[in-house]
């Protein structure tokens, strides 16, 4: 009859090897956590509407219409990392290059290899001079990842203004 402090054949009580097992099960997850942002990993926001962004964009699109170009800029990270990742986009004229303010913008991530978007939706905060920062963007995981994006101007108190499009799509590692 065994006792629980009983030895097995190779030496070693049964509760130590439980102790090994979950000591190695915390070591691998303390690892796992030391290779990803500590910040993206909590579900921290990293950035606000006051983050200053890269000089050069990340990505220029015009969307749909021809109208509008947009060039996007990131932070924390420009590539992109999985995680959460504030979005400044710049949105010019096509036709005069001016800045244009005043639209309402939305964006959805999506992911379409997974045919699935993310859990949050974006926050956005107009800034003016054309510039709208995203915030609580998640990007949770590596792979490819639309932003897809709707533009639209207020209305003039006549018919809604038509909407506006654009779906840059990125490599997220």
């Amino acid at each position: 009859m065994k006792t629980p402090l009983a030895v097995e054949e190779g030496g070693t009580s049964r509760r130590t090897c439980v102790a090994a097992m979950v000591c190695a099960a915390i070591a691998l997850t303390l690892l796992a956590a030391c290779g990803s942002d500590s910040a993206a990993a909590s579900g921290v926001q990293t950035c606000s509407a006051s983050t200053t962004f890269p000089a050069s964009a990340l990505s220029t699109v015009t969307t749909d219409s021809g109208k509008l170009r947009v060039a996007i800029h990131s932070a924390p990270y420009q590539p992109l990392i999985a995680g959460l990742e504030c979005l400044e986009l710049v949105v010019t004229d096509s036709s005069t290059g001016s800045t244009v303010d005043g639209l309402t913008i939305a964006m959805t991530p999506w992911m379409p290899a997974m045919d699935h978007g993310a859990s949050g939706t974006p926050q956005v905060t107009a800034l003016g001079q054309g510039r709208y920062v995203f915030t609580n963007v998640s990007l949770f995981m590596a792979g490819e990842w639309e932003l897809r994006t709707t533009l639209s101007e207020p209305s003039t108190g006549q018919a809604p203004e038509p909407e506006d499009s654009v779906e840059p799509t990125f490599n997220v590692d």
